[in-house]
């Protein structure tokens, strides 16, 4: 019988399984640890048959419900929930450092405006809304010059996930952060005091209020977004002040020895001797399959 694997226990006959668990030593069992383990075998509790016909009261008084659990499952009994997907986040970052020391205030703006894109597309995947902007930037400590170390909290007027308004909050946090005269080399953006999208903590507006026609067409504007990011790739679609659309960005990350992504670009799926290129591409691959 091969059982060194993962195995459903409840599928074995009874039979079966009596001969596995006596032949397991007690210490194979998960959270058995050395100092309990001996202490199990000097009650002659030997093999992990031994160990599920003890009585769970006695178990949890002696080494606490942990254990106990482990051994209300071995016995039959669910105690532990099976998490299939992790739950929302309490908070959600995007940090980076910069290809090359940072003096000006545009590139920094452009830098915490993707940051802020980034983590807002993350924040609406998970149905949240943030409350706080936690934002940052520093010099590097192991370069010469002048160190500045700064960090900002940018209260939301409300609850949001609107890409434009985490950016515009990005922008003024870096605003107030910016000192001439410093090479910045990292900085970052942390969402923090997250909420479910559906909780909406109401204000009073003193001002006009806005017109409902123009709040439902930003939230179809960030459906949009992601749906277009989404299949066409990250950045597809940006807020202008990320400065994709001009020259090349200064503070971009050096990627030179990123791995290569087999599984997702075509410029980097494996070499194949069947192409004259050496590597495959779109049309090489149209027409592959119509060959």
């Amino acid at each position: 019988m091969d059982l060194a694997q993962i195995y459903n226990l409840a599928a074995l006959p009874s039979s079966d399984l009596d001969a596995l668990l006596r032949t397991t030593d007690v210490s194979e069992v998960w959270g058995v640890r050395p100092r309990i383990g001996k202490q199990l075998k000097e009650g002659e509790i030997q093999t992990v048959l031994d160990f599920v016909r003890m009585d769970p009261a006695t178990v949890r008084r002696r080494w606490g419900v942990s254990l106990e659990r482990t051994l209300r499952e071995l016995q039959g009994l669910q105690c532990i929930e099976l998490d299939s997907a992790p739950g929302p986040k309490k908070q959600i970052a995007c940090t980076r450092s910069f290809g090359k020391p940072i003096h000006e205030l545009p590139p920094l703006i452009e830098a915490v405006s993707e940051f802020a894109g980034r983590a807002a597309e993350k924040l609406r995947a998970q149905d949240s809304v943030a409350t706080e902007m936690l934002e940052f930037v520093h010099t590097s400590p192991h370069r010469a010059g002048p160190q500045l170390s700064r960090s900002i909290v940018v209260q939301l007027p409300k609850p949001t996930a609107d890409t434009l308004a985490l950016v515009q909050a990005a922008a003024d946090g870096m605003r107030c952060m910016y000192a001439p005269g410093y090479r910045f080399s990292k900085a970052g953006v942390i969402l923090v005091d997250l909420l479910p999208a559906s909780m909406q903590q109401g204000n009073l507006d003193f001002d006009a209020p806005a017109e409902p026609a123009h709040n439902g067409a930003r939230e179809r504007l960030m459906v949009a977004m992601d749906a277009i990011n989404g299949r066409f790739g990250k950045g597809s679609v940006h807020s202008a002040s990320t400065g994709k659309a001009g020259p090349p960005r200064e503070w971009d990350m050096k990627q030179e020895r990123r791995t290569p992504q087999y599984t997702t670009r075509f410029e980097d799926i494996w070499a194949s001797p069947s192409f004259p290129d050496g590597l495959l591409s779109p049309s090489s691959l149209a027409q592959s399959q119509l060959g």
